[in-house]
């Protein structure tokens, strides 16, 4: 799957598509949208160093081309788990360097989902523990299964939240809220998610793909260059004092005047048709 870096980014979508993933299935259910599952059901899709490889090789790319697929959806195989966070059986026989190389790719996966400029929303089918929570945490929003349970259990393994779950939880929920959940190792509900903020609308299980895949379609349908800038400057603009994210915003802004998207939308909105973005 790493061929494209050699090979150069043309075509590296086709190729990722076409790949055979020991741990995941890479598929798109509609342009420009990607869907991404954790397939690794027997183990409650828990992370091993195979899986961690595998969503690098997913998500490096899409920092590079950033209009082929338009939004991303993340989910886990089955009903029972979205993620079981890292896969102990695997843990159990590394050692402390291993362990420490491990979770060091792991993070650095992890920052490839949350700082990818394509929207990713997470579908939480099941359980999402430990690491499977932060990952949900990274994605830019996240949809529930009626049943989905979470935690940061982390701490009942003498270790705690290392997948960015310190930083992530305190942003969405509070930090009094974050410290009773990540210290207490304390699991809640979906309905509960969605109560906090963690998540933002719960289906019932059968409804939850296709919950989905319509708002992933919804956004790929729009001007590509204009998601990925807003999306720019809510991440960033909300680590600033209000006046500093003014002024990103605007800078953000000005990019698109010039932009052959700004001038198709409304071009298109004048004549009355569905506009043709190319996300330049």
């Amino acid at each position: 799957m790493s061929d494209w870096i050699g090979n150069g980014i043309e075509g590296w979508a086709e190729q990722l598509l076409a790949t055979r993933f020991e741990t995941l299935l890479v598929r798109e259910p509609a342009p420009g949208v990607l869907l991404v599952t954790l397939n690794r059901p027997d183990a409650s899709n828990a992370f091993n160093t195979r899986c961690g490889h595998e969503l690098f090789a997913v998500f490096h790319p899409l920092e590079l081309d950033r209009n082929r697929f338009r939004a991303v959806i993340l989910t886990g195989a089955g009903d029972k788990a979205f993620c079981a966070g890292g896969d102990l059986k695997e843990r159990k026989g590394l050692s402390e360097d291993e362990w420490v190389l491990q979770h060091e790719f792991f993070e650095r996966t992890f920052r490839h989902v949350l700082n990818c400029p394509v929207p990713v929303i997470a579908a939480v089918n099941g359980a999402a523990y430990g690491g499977g929570l932060e990952l949900v945490l990274q994605c830019d929003f996240a949809y529930a299964a009626r049943g989905a349970r979470f935690a940061l259990s982390e701490v009942t393994l003498g270790i705690m939240p290392g997948g960015g779950g310190t930083q992530t939880l305190p942003r969405v929920v509070g930090e009094r809220r974050a410290k009773e959940l990540i210290l207490a190792a304390k699991p809640f509900t979906a309905e509960q998610a969605l109560a906090w903020g963690v998540v933002n609308e719960v289906f019932e299980p059968d409804a939850l793909l296709d919950g989905a895949l319509a708002i992933a379609r919804r956004i790929a349908g729009n001007a590509p260059l204009a998601v990925r800038q807003a999306k720019h400057s809510i991440h960033h603009g909300l680590q600033m004092d209000i006046n500093s994210g003014m002024l990103f915003e605007i800078e953000a802004y000005q990019r698109m005047v010039k932009s052959e998207d700004r001038v198709e939308g409304v071009r298109a909105f004048n004549e009355k048709r569905q506009p043709v973005f190319k996300g330049r």
